[in-house]
């Protein structure tokens, strides 16, 4: 749920030179790079902490950096040959999005299902604690949100948003189902237990965090503490962009 808030003006850029797919140049599709990496966009649609799609996410497409696509293409080779894939909650996040989760934060409501995501704390104090940041790499296109599918168990499972699903921090069969392994609580839990070494986990949960960290790792990718599955490359960051995700073409 890490966010970025240019606070500056001009520290978003406009979009000038595009490529063909209509992203700048140095952005790419990540199924144009490689279509065998899972996809699941939560914020594109209504299985997120905010309960609806948010504002610049178009269509459920994974955007990014070309160098991040590349090395999450090596991930997914290292991994292909363990039956395991690799699956995207959030790539590129436009600076729109970001200013629509900053003001969600601060409208003074929240719901039951918003709780999901944040049992233990209010949604006020998600700054303070390090949930929500007003610095992140997700507008650069180089951060990702992820986890790992086993491709050899069940993941049928599906999320229906007329039910009233445990918190993100219960055993796995009761909180919203994500197709993946079980890495101890739901995506965007901010929860201590989702800290990528939280001690509160099962030994199993904890094999399934050491081995994404590591294969990301191996490419370069740095972990954020707070979150199991953020990643990110600084040196291939910069500037926060604002165009809206839109379709592969």
């Amino acid at each position: 749920m890490v966010v970025i808030l240019a606070a500056v003006a001009g520290l978003v850029s406009p979009v000038l030179a595009q490529g063909l797919q209509g992203l700048p140049g140095d952005f790419a599709f990540l199924r144009d790079i490689d279509p065998t990496i899972i996809q699941d966009i939560r914020y594109a649609g209504a299985n997120n902490f905010m309960g609806r799609p948010i504002a610049g996410y178009d269509a459920a497409e994974c955007v990014v950096k070309r160098d991040v696509g590349l090395r999450l293409k090596a991930v997914q080779r290292e991994l292909a040959r363990q039956r395991l894939s690799l699956k995207m909650f959030d790539c590129y996040r436009p600076a729109r999005a970001v200013a629509d989760m900053v003001a969600w934060s601060r409208n003074g409501k929240e719901t039951a299902a918003e709780r999901r995501y944040n049992p233990a704390f209010a949604k006020a104090d998600l700054f303070r604690l390090g949930y929500i940041a007003t610095h992140s790499g997700h507008s650069t296109g180089a951060a990702v949100d992820l986890t790992l599918v086993d491709l050899g168990a069940d993941n049928s499972r599906k999320f229906d948003p007329a039910k009233d699903y445990a918190d993100c921090t219960a055993p796995v069969a009761a909180r919203a189902p994500e197709g993946s392994v079980d890495m101890g609580t739901g995506y965007d839990c901010s929860d201590v237990k989702a800290h990528t070494t939280a001690g509160s986990i099962t030994p199993a949960q904890r094999r399934w965090r050491s081995m994404l960290v590591a294969a990301m790792a191996r490419q370069g990718f740095v972990n954020y503490s707070k979150e199991w599955w953020h990643f990110s490359r600084p040196e291939a960051g910069g500037t926060a962009y604002d165009f809206p995700i839109s379709r592969a073409r």
